[in-house]
């Protein structure tokens, strides 16, 4: 809420610039603190919306009248939206979720908002009233979603009513206050058109998964924090066919299937006496007795990579999940890390023969320093050789430097392997022109 002209203060006079903010945020929280004492809370959520604004700004409109201040009309109806965010919504974080542009939102403490554009941080003017504010605001998101962050639990996943992601961690082990990061999605998934047209991945590419989707080869996509994984896990989803039946499992529910058979399941977190507590290895093994024809983990972390890996061995073939690695190797190093972690008596041969008989695919995403995303491998896992997994190469995205603006310059090959899968999607009368595998440069 600005209403003084922050810049030319600034310019002036930093100290008095920010005694503005300040006061204006006190301002808002004292009109918030009169609002609910006399609006009637209960009623508030059946009052429609123009409704319930027409009220609030009489309210206002006498409050700023008490305390002798001047606002101009278009001031006033500042005012007015964002009480009314702070009533319905989710006050300072109204205006930020509701802006396309932004992809992400990072709030260190409650004096300090950073968003992502464009693939690049940007600070933002909004922020909290005091740490409390925050956490009221941070209280709604989980209670939401039936969770709950204090200091017994200070850390905490949830989502939003549009399926953004939200994770948050509070003192006393977040030393400064409370850190919280939303990941926003959009509101129309983006698909694998989209992705082309982005230059996150060329046509022939795109073809070549869509054949493995469609041809039921099982897939994991591997990268990075914020690289794109699950936007790529939802592209690739919307080749299957709309007759299978899927189920979701995440720990918190984020995908956006577009198909009509879906069963998402979502994890528990324990209650306040440490009861009650559903993990994701448990969906899986149960998502086994609900006859899926394919099942989607979010993203695999723990011991659910071997039930998964079960799975895709035993009839779930056209599968998929996600992982955080930095290359398509070590993605399986970090599967076989996983495996290791249910607590099972298996060899490092036996665990290895598991992975490479149930993933077929390993697709990996990178987001470059220019912040755009790309898939930069898509490599085949066709075997064992003695101890060792074999994998191939069929596309890479080979970098050729930086750009004038900073960007990432670089261009897409094909490595001339025709891979393995060519003879399975062949039986299922799936036909794609071998000139996509010749060796040679493509653009996206």
């Amino acid at each position: 809420m600005a209403f003084w002209n922050e810049e030319k203060m600034a310019a002036n006079d930093p100290g008095l610039a920010r005694s503005a903010v300040d006061d204006s945020l006190a301002l808002r929280v004292r009109l918030h603190q009169r609002l609910l004492d006399v609006l009637n809370l209960s009623a508030m959520e059946q009052t429609p919306r123009d409704t319930l604004r027409m009220e609030i700004r009489k309210t206002v409109v006498g409050f700023i009248a008490e305390e002798k201040r001047l606002l101009t009309p278009a001031q006033l109806d500042h005012l007015v939206d964002e009480l009314l965010d702070e009533l319905l919504g989710l006050g300072p974080l109204e205006p930020l979720l509701k802006d396309e542009t932004i992809t992400d939102i990072l709030i260190n403490t409650h004096e300090t908002v950073y968003v992502e554009r464009r693939g690049r941080l940007e600070r933002s003017d909004v922020r909290f009233e005091d740490t409390r504010h925050l956490l009221r605001i941070l209280n709604k998101i989980v209670a939401a979603v039936g969770r709950r962050v204090d200091e017994s639990q200070p850390m905490v996943d949830a989502r939003l009513a549009d399926g953004s992601r939200v994770n948050a961690i509070i003192p006393p082990l977040a030393v400064d206050g409370p850190l919280v990061s939303i990941r926003k999605f959009a509101k129309t998934p983006i698909n694998m058109a989209k992705l082309i047209d982005y230059g996150s991945i060329t046509g022939e590419m795109a073809a070549v998964l869509q054949g493995v989707v469609v041809g039921r080869r099982n897939v994991l996509i591997s990268g990075g924090t914020g690289s794109g994984k699950t936007t790529m896990l939802n592209a690739l989803s919307s080749f299957i066919d709309p007759l299978e039946r899927i189920v979701t499992i995440e720990d918190s529910a984020e995908l956006q299937l577009q198909q009509p058979h879906v069963g998402r399941l979502e994890t528990r977190p324990a209650n306040i006496e440490g009861k009650g507590e559903v993990t994701q290895r448990e969906l899986v093994k149960n998502a086994l007795r609900m006859r899926p024809d394919r099942i989607i983990v979010g993203e695999v972390r723990a011991g659910e990579a071997f039930d998964m890996l079960q799975a895709m061995n035993t009839g779930h073939d056209g599968s998929m999940t996600t992982v955080h690695a930095n290359s398509p190797r070590d993605s399986l190093s970090r599967l076989e890390q996983m495996i290791g972690m249910a607590g099972l008596e298996i060899s490092t041969r036996s665990i290895r023969g598991q992975i490479a008989s149930a993933i077929h695919v390993v697709v990996q995403v990178e987001r470059g320093e220019d912040g755009r995303r790309r898939v930069v491998s898509i490599q085949e896992i066709v075997g064992m050789e003695e101890d060792v997994i074999s994998m191939q190469e069929i596309f890479r995205f080979r970098r050729r430097g930086r750009g004038p603006q900073g960007e990432v310059l670089g261009d897409y090959e094909s490595t001339g392997v025709r891979p393995r899968f060519i003879e399975h999607l062949t039986a299922r009368g799936l036909e794609l022109p071998l000139e996509i595998f010749a060796p040679g440069r493509r653009s996206a």
